[in-house]
């Protein structure tokens, strides 16, 4: 008799959306803090966290690990030279938190990009219903 290995699929909780997501992340906390632009993909499966993308220091990958009940996530960013541990928290605006290098820190927010594109979206349409 085969047996069947049960095959997850991608997750579907909705703040964990796996596909493209953007955001940025900062050298200090606080609202003067300049933001460098991120671009990536990621990937939610079985509390596995996936991904790649670049940014201003290069290209990079992802690998960590999330919590639906905790809402929480931890992923490190491996460039070719240097890793970069996040922590974040996860809502309806992503996952915002804070990053460490070393003795280095900041802080970071990110969503999925399809979210960008849909509160696009919303707000043309409210202006052609006022209009």
């Amino acid at each position: 008799m085969k047996t069947i290995k049960n095959k997850t699929t991608q997750e579907t909780h909705p703040l964990f959306p796996s596909g493209t997501w953007e955001g940025f992340y900062t050298y200090q906390m606080g609202p003067d803090a300049g933001q460098h632009a991120m671009a990536f993909s990621l990937n939610f499966k079985d509390e596995i966290i996936t991904g790649n993308g670049s940014d201003d220091v290069g290209g990079f990958s992802w690998r960590g690990a999330y919590s639906k009940e905790g809402l929480v996530c931890t992923m490190t960013k491996a460039y070719a030279t240097h890793t970069v541990d996040y922590q974040g928290n996860v809502d309806e605006n992503g996952i915002w938190g804070t990053w460490t290098l070393d003795w280095m820190k900041g802080g970071f927010h990110i969503w999925p990009k399809a979210n960008a594109e849909n509160e696009v979206a919303k707000e043309v349409k409210k202006m052609e219903i006022k209009g």
